[in-house]
C-alpha cells in the first residue's frame, strides 16, 4: 500500500507468523493480511513483505504451485514487492540464535536459496514495480577468520553470482530486483562502515571484474550494475543497537555508492543504567522476561569513556550488569515500534523518527517494511491480539510519515 500518496510502499514482514509449508503461509495471509487490508486499505491493493523458508521456496517452485499462489494473492488484492531472505530455516518455536545466519554466503545453498527467491519474486512482482530481497550480513562474525582472504573471495564471488542473475533478469524481461544486505550486530558486516568497505573495496573491484567477465561487458558497466542490484536493508533497530547515527550511516552508504533498497522499521530495547546497585537491580528485574531461548538478543553497552562493550546475548550481559563503567545498553530485541517507554525500559523509537525525518528530506528508498517479529516471545504485558498489534504499527507509521 502507498503511504499518504507518497511514492512509498509500506508493508509488514510475514516472518512474524510461524509457518511450515506453503499451505501455512497462505493460511497466515488469509488470517492476517486480508483483514489488515480491509481495515487499512479497503479500496487499494495491499502489499506483503513475504518471508519463505528454504523448504517453502522449493515447494513454491514445484509444478503449478507458484501460479496457484500468485492467483491466491491476486484474488485477495494482495501483492509482493519485497521479500525477507535473511532467515533460511524455521524461525519460530525452536532455538534459532546464531543459526539464523546459516547457511551463510560461503555456502552453495545460500546462493541457490536466493536465486529461488528471485525467481519467485519475478513472478509475483507487479509489472513495472521495483522489487527487493533482503539478505544476511554474509555470515556470523564468530564463524570466520576475518583475515582469511580466501573467505572474502568466496563471499564476494557468491554475491556476484546472484547479481549476475539479477542483471540478466532485468536485461531479458525488464524486471528490476535488488539484493539488500542487512548489517546486524555480530554479523560479519555489523555497521555501515563495514558494508561500505566491502562494497567499495571488494565488490566494486574484484567483484566488478568477475561480473564483467561473466556478462562480457566493461568493468565500469559492471560497477553500475552492482550499484543497481546490490543495495542496503537499513534496519532501524540494528542501526540503533550499534549506536550509529542514522544520518551518518546514510552518508557512509551514499559516499560508497550504495543505495538503500529497503528500510526495515523496527525498534530495540534501550536501557539507561543508573549508578546505584538498587536501580540496576530494577533493570535486571525488568529485563528478566526478555531472556528467552529462540532468538539472539545481542547487547551493546556504552561505557563512561564512550567505548562500547559487546555481549553475544542477553544472559551474558545480565551477568555483568553491575559493571561500574556501564552507562547504557542497547538490546537487540524487537519491541513494538509505537512504544517509546515501558516501565523501567525505553525503546530506540527515536532512531525510527530520525530515519523518517531523513526520508522526508530526500526520498532515498521506496520500500518500508515493519519487522516486529518477536510477538510470540514478548513479555505478556506488551502483547495485544496480533492483528490489532500489526494494525497499530501501520497506523503509527502512517501518522509519523
Amino acid at each position: 500500500m502507498q503511504v499518504n500518496h507518497r511514492d512509498l510502499q509500506l508493508t509488514y514482514c510475514t516472518n512474524i507468523h510461524p509457518s511450515s509449508g506453503i499451505e501455512a503461509v497462505m493460511e497466515n495471509l488469509e488470517r492476517y493480511a486480508v483483514p489488515l487490508k480491509a481495515r487499512l486499505a479497503p479500496d487499494e491493493l495491499f502489499g506483503v513483505g513475504l518471508r519463505l523458508s528454504g523448504e517453502e521456496s522449493r515447494q513454491l517452485l514445484e509444478e503449478g504451485e507458484l501460479a496457484r499462489f500468485h492467483a491466491f494473492l491476486e484474488e485477495r488484492g494482495l501483492y509482493v514487492f519485497t521479500m525477507n531472505g535473511f532467515p533460511y530455516g524455521p524461525f519460530h518455536g525452536q532455538a534459532v540464535k546464531e543459526n539464523v545466519h546459516a547457511p551463510d554466503w560461503r555456502s552453495e545453498e545460500r546462493v541457490q536459496y536466493t536465486l529461488r527467491l528471485i525467481e519467485i519474486l519475478a513472478t509475483l512482482l507487479p509489472t513495472g514495480m521495483e522489487g527487493g530481497i533482503s539478505t544476511s550480513p554474509l555470515t556470523y562474525k564468530a564463524w570466520v577468520d576475518q583475515a582469511d582472504e580466501q573467505t572474502w573471495e568466496v563471499l564476494t564471488r557468491n554475491v556476484v553470482r546472484v547479481v549476475e542473475a539479477l542483471v540478466r533478469l532485468r536485461r531479458d524481461f525488464g524486471t528490476f530486483i535488488h539484493l539488500d544486505v542487512e548489517p546486524e550486530p555480530d554479523g560479519l558486516l555489523e555497521r555501515s562502515e563495514e558494508l561500505a568497505t566491502f562494497f567499495g573495496e571488494r565488490l566494486l573491484q574484484s567483484g566488478a571484474q568477475e561480473l564483467a567477465e561473466r556478462l562480457g561487458i566493461e568493468d565500469e558497466r559492471a560497477r553500475e550494475h552492482l550499484k543497481d542490484h546490490l543495495q542496503v536493508c537499513f534496519d532501524t533497530c540494528h542501526v540503533a543497537v550499534a549506536y550509529e547515527d542514522s544520518a551518518q550511516a546514510l552518508q557512509n552508504y551514499q559516499r560508497s555508492g550504495l543505495r538503500i533498497g529497503k528500510i526495515q522499521v523496527s525498534s530495540a530495547v534501550k536501557v539507561v543504567l543508573s549508578p546505584d546497585a538498587t536501580g540496576r537491580q530494577r533493570v535486571a528485574d525488568a529485563l528478566a522476561p526478555f531472556v528467552e531461548s529462540t532468538y539472539l538478543h545481542q547487547v551493546l553497552q556504552r561505557n563512561e569513556d564512550g567505548s562500547v562493550t559487546q555481549y553475544p546475548d542477553l544472559p551474558q550481559a545480565l551477568a555483568q550488569l553491575q559493571d561500574p563503567c556501564a552507562r547504557e545498553w542497547r538490546v537487540h530485541f524487537h519491541v513494538p515500534i509505537f512504544l517509546e517507554r515501558f516501565g523501567e525500559l525505553a525503546s530506540t523509537q527515536e532512531g525510527i523518527l530520525n530515519t523518517f525525518a531523513l526520508l522526508r528530506g530526500q526520498p532515498f528508498t521506496r520500500h518500508l517494511e515493519i519487522e516486529t517479529y518477536t510477538w510470540d516471545v514478548l513479555p505478556a504485558e506488551l502483547k495485544l491480539p496480533l492483528l490489532d498489534s500489526i494494525e497499530r504499527e501501520y497506523r503509527w507509521v502512517q501518522d509519523v510519515l
